[in-house]
């Protein structure tokens, strides 16, 4: 159950187990009253103990002083409270982006804090659990992004679930928070085993007698553009409407050499994880080498190609695979 209070609808709660959430929110949500909890801080909490001790102390000795600083105090006290509440009500959350991750990294998800008032919103913070508040400051009639970065410890989808919105402005006596929770998962892929393990040998492509070095003879297709990458391969026209510029490749022979990355390549005392590592490893160093690759898993064949798209296809088939 929870206790009302009794300024401007603020709410203390006393316990939150049998009220039932949600599993997603709508988009965006609105931090109106009913959804914003409030409560001394550790800060606040020696704050009221002293105000206490000051109260017991001018009754005792009938200090005239003292409780006019006792309750001067004190009304200090209850206008933190109302600009600790005021500074997160109204905000308007809504998903940003989601950055994939590999195992063992970090995965970083955004949200976008939106303040449809006219004074600004100080040091709100978002955290997910018990971890370290992420802060930004929210202009009038503005939108600001804020981030929360999560371990991502094991390959597959990683979801945040809910995240806590909060604020202790201006002097830290009170906290007030609230919770979203949106579909921010995130598919994190495996983790590449360490060092440079020899990728599998180079096979022509069919219908072709030998494999093709790199040249200049041939048109072979295009492919992101890396770093290092000479600026006169680059393809402006194809790449005005792309994020990320692609560049040409060529070949000197009628096509580029096919790597399969098998499943069976991997050394036979290999686990199913170890296999994994190998597989993201060779799938990394072979879309860097610009050649065509593809990929064999039990269950899954992944036709030789190249570009970002293939990247993202094969890691993907590897975050997910299941024995």
């Amino acid at each position: 159950m929870k206790l009302a209070g009794p300024v401007l609808g603020m709410r203390f709660p006393l316990a939150r187990g049998r009220r039932t959430r949600p599993a997603v929110d709508n988009n965006p949500v609105v931090l109106s009253q009913r959804k914003v909890y409030i409560l001394p801080s550790r800060l606040g909490a020696f704050f009221c103990v002293t105000l206490m001790l000051m109260l017991l102390g001018s009754i005792n000795y009938s200090l005239s002083l003292g409780y006019l600083l006792t309750f001067l105090l004190a009304g200090l006290g209850v206008t933190t409270m109302l600009h600790a509440w005021r500074n997160l009500t109204g905000i308007e959350v809504r998903p940003g982006r989601r950055d994939r991750a590999f195992a063992g990294g970090r995965a970083r998800f955004s949200l976008f804090l939106r303040n449809p008032s006219d004074f600004p919103r100080h040091a709100v913070g978002l955290r997910r659990g018990h971890g370290t508040f992420q802060y930004a400051n929210v202009a009038p009639n503005d939108e600001s992004e804020a981030h929360v970065e999560l371990p991502a410890e094991r390959r597959g989808w990683l979801d945040p679930g809910r995240i806590e919105v909060s604020t202790s402005f201006p002097v830290g006596l009170f906290r007030a928070w609230a919770f979203v929770r949106f579909d921010l998962r995130v598919l994190v892929y495996p983790r590449p085993e360490p060092g440079q393990p020899p990728l599998p040998s180079a096979a022509p492509r069919e219908g072709d007698g030998t494999a093709s070095a790199s040249g200049d003879d041939d048109f072979a297709g295009l492919r992101d553009y890396r770093r290092g990458d000479s600026m006169k391969r680059i393809a402006w026209k194809s790449s005005a409407h792309r994020e990320i510029p692609v560049v040409k490749e060529f070949s000197g022979g009628r096509g580029a050499a096919e790597i399969w990355l098998d499943w069976v390549a991997c050394p036979p005392d290999f686990d199913v994880e170890r296999r994994i590592s190998r597989l993201t490893n060779w799938v990394l160093a072979a879309d860097a080498s610009g050649r065509p690759y593809g990929l064999r898993i039990p269950g899954r064949e992944i036709a030789p190609d190249f570009g970002r798209g293939h990247l993202e296809q094969c890691l993907t088939a590897l975050a997910l695979y299941a024995p």
